[in-house]
């Protein structure tokens, strides 16, 4: 039985459903993390199946804290590699390595920072305990 053939969307719709802007949208395809688009006649941009899911990756590489650079290379690399998933994976995880050991500084860091604020809270709650007994 075959599958029914997903129709493409229009910008104004996908950006719609995606909760974000069509400038959002362009802006990707200006830098070329989203590859070459459809033009309905009149130069209205659709999207694929796959467009859709690309462009939901780029979403969920941004709220991990990805770069637009970082994602260029990915798009790259995927581009050339004509959407060979074990070419683009390698490049993925030692971006993701690199953003865990970052999440893991500013752990660290804000670990120390609040250990200093507990620190400094008890040294003034001792201050006033002090001066109040003078």
């Amino acid at each position: 039985m075959n599958k029914p053939e997903i129709k493409p969307v229009q910008i104004g719709e996908l950006a719609k459903t995606l909760d974000i802007t069509t400038r959002t949208i362009r802006y990707y395809e200006e830098i070329g993390l989203m590859g070459k688009t459809d033009r309905l006649g009149g130069g209205t941009r659709t999207y694929s199946k796959d467009e859709v899911l690309r462009l939901k990756f780029i979403l969920k590489l941004k709220t991990m804290g990805i770069s637009l650079k970082e994602m260029k290379d990915l798009s790259d690399i995927f581009d050339i590699h004509e959407n060979d998933f074990t070419k683009i994976t390698p490049k993925l995880i030692e971006i993701l390595d690199n953003h865990i050991a970052k999440v893991d500084e500013k752990m660290a860091s804000l670990s120390s920072l609040r250990k200093d604020i507990v620190d400094y809270r008890i040294r003034m709650t001792d201050f006033l305990t002090h001066h109040d007994r003078e």
